[in-house]
């Protein structure tokens, strides 16, 4: 018996396709376990701060904006602004000696980035601050030989003076090795690029070289200068009523609004290191604006 013949295409209808599926998301019970935990440590936390009277919050709004803690607080910005150029001056002098051909300028810059990192800041400051016993005058002139100019370092070295020579020589040292990596992650290519066009030493390296460089060095440099922030706070042992020093000083005037003044303290100290971070955020996206497009 003959079978039926198939309908023309029949042989080349496509098979049905098998019923849609849903996809159900993998299960992670672990994760919001931890996430609750969190949650409730951080209530914890929050209530502690707020509900304990230990923190005295009634006097936290007195104490805040004080003439005397607003005037620390300038002093502060006038020690961390000055600090920060003074700082990023010298680093980029040492990081170019750093990567001189002159073996002297390399062993000049390395030494001094090798002693400023080595010595902790309180040292220095203390250091300058009585540097006036060893050396109490200062001169310029020819060595073994006359003297030009003759000064009264006590004169010279007021406590801001101090505070601001101290913070930038150390913070030079730091910066050097920001600016040297910086200039080293350029590609070599772009120096052999721009001496084939024949373009001279310094052009290539403010115009061609720099430029790129400070992708690098700014983001990072500012990043650097959130811990100089907070590194102005020692500069009240060389008797700078800094914002740390007023709050010091009221704490020993007022010694039961200790926690407030601290409170009050650390909250300055969150601002401006904020504020920072916020300047840090937006120089990073301008610097990195061609490397996203690159990619």
């Amino acid at each position: 018996m003959l079978g039926s013949a198939a309908p023309p295409g029949a042989a080349d209808a496509p098979a049905p396709s098998p019923p849609a599926q849903r996809v159900l998301p993998l299960r992670r019970p672990g994760r919001w376990a931890a996430a609750a935990l969190v949650l409730v440590v951080v209530a914890q936390i929050g209530h502690g701060l707020v509900t304990n009277p230990f923190f005295q919050w009634d006097r936290f709004p007195y104490w805040f904006v004080r003439p005397v803690v607003v005037d620390g607080l300038l002093i502060t910005l006038q020690v961390a602004a000055l600090s920060g150029l003074f700082g990023l001056a010298g680093g980029i002098a040492l990081a170019l000696a750093r990567l001189s051909a002159n073996p002297v300028l390399r062993a000049v810059s390395w030494t001094y980035v090798w002693l400023f990192r080595s010595v902790p800041l309180i040292v220095v400051l203390l250091f300058l601050y009585n540097l006036s016993a060893l050396y109490p005058t200062l001169s310029i002139g020819i060595p073994f030989g006359p003297e030009f100019a003759r000064f009264d370092e006590a004169e010279l070295a007021t406590d801001l003076a101090v505070a601001v020579t101290g913070l930038g020589l150390t913070e030079a040292a730091y910066a050097a090795e920001v600016v040297r990596a910086g200039i080293l992650s350029v590609d070599g290519g772009q120096y052999e690029a721009a001496a084939a066009l024949g373009l001279p030493r310094r052009y290539r390296f403010t115009r061609i070289v720099f430029p790129q460089a400070l992708r690098a060095i700014v983001p990072s440099y500012v990043n650097q200068l959130i811990g100089l922030v907070k590194a102005t706070s020692l500069v009240f042992y060389v008797s700078l009523l800094d914002l740390f020093g007023a709050v010091q000083s009221m704490a020993a005037t007022y010694p039961g609004d200790v926690v407030p003044l601290l409170l009050v303290a650390t909250v300055w100290y969150v601002l401006l290191t904020s504020v920072v971070s916020v300047v840090q955020y937006y120089v990073e996206r301008h610097y990195a604006r061609g490397a996203k497009e690159g990619r």
